[in-house]
């Protein structure tokens, strides 16, 4: 009885994991975005229910976009003497100075062609030094 047991266990076992695959594989083909012709009734559908403020952007998306151009344009040091000024003018933007200052980083040395000194010649003690990391992880 016990070798019958085991016997079954592993065939379940070498033929379960077979029939999980193909179905899972079977039910994803099945799924109406597999379909060209469905595309077009998807968007339709959900561009009735859509929400007009899906379309506006966040304060920090702004200034983040607004700063790397500024960055692009003239230079990392008048990038982060802005982003200093707006976040202590809304200080609501304080807690994404971090990841814009990181950003900066990351667009200076991109900037320079990977060099890196160079970018962090512009190195300020804007939003705990974030900037310098920005410019590192590059690295």
């Amino acid at each position: 009885m016990n070798s019958a047991a085991r016997r079954i266990g592993r065939t379940l076992a070498l033929v379960l994991p077979v029939v999980l695959v193909l179905s899972g594989t079977l039910a994803v083909t099945r799924v109406p975005w597999a379909s060209p012709g469905t595309d077009s009734k998807m968007l339709t559908a959900s561009s009735e229910n859509a929400s007009t403020k899906a379309g506006s952007r966040a304060p920090q998306d702004v200034l983040r976009d607004r700063l790397l151009v500024e960055l692009q344009e003239k230079n990392p040091g008048v990038a982060l003497t802005h982003l200093q000024e707006e976040t202590t003018k809304r200080p609501s933007l304080a807690k994404h100075c971090v990841a814009i200052a990181r950003a900066l980083g990351r667009a200076a040395v991109a900037k320079y062609g990977g060099a890196a000194h160079r970018a962090q010649a512009w190195s300020r003690p804007v939003c705990d030094t974030s900037f310098a990391t920005g410019v590192a992880s590059v690295q």
